[in-house]
């Protein structure tokens, strides 16, 4: 009887303890020269929506198809949810980055300042623009993802 117990207790703490650390998430992406994706998430304050896309596509949008042009990113895709929800878990955009591999996706384009002046040459529009959609931006958050669809 006491075996039994023993064992059944085992059992519970280690659902307890284990369970939840294996449920809280896929498991990592894949090697190091595997593509690597990132949903990034706004959401904006609540009547400047189209500004903030609006801006988005002017002056970020440009830059990342840029970026893409290297081969650093794979695939880029902007959403946005065709119902709302309850405000914590609302979000207004979603940008998925299909990077080439993790480092290029965790690690600073050493052009990106070269492309953001030469796309802009006027920086003070582009920095005062850049400044309002972010002024305008009540959260944002980013997402490694891990695809786990059964092949």
């Amino acid at each position: 009887m006491r075996r039994v117990l023993a064992v059944l207790l085992s059992l519970v703490i280690a659902c307890c303890v284990a369970g939840p650390v294996l449920a809280q998430g896929a498991p990592p992406q894949g090697g190091a020269d595997q593509p690597y994706t990132i949903e990034y998430y706004y959401k904006v304050q609540w009547g400047h929506q189209q500004e903030f896309h609006d801006l988005f596509l002017k002056n970020h949008y440009p830059l990342l198809k840029k970026i893409q042009t290297t081969g650093r990113m794979l695939a880029i895709k902007i959403e946005a949810p065709a119902y709302h929800t309850t405000e914590d878990g609302r979000w207004d955009y979603r940008v998925t980055i299909t990077y080439k591999n993790s480092a290029l996706a965790t690690t600073a384009n050493p052009d990106e300042e070269a492309f953001i002046k030469q796309l802009w040459p006027d920086q003070d529009t582009y920095k005062k623009e850049e400044q309002r959609r972010f002024e305008i931006l009540a959260a944002h958050w980013d997402l490694p993802i891990t695809e786990i669809t059964p092949r």
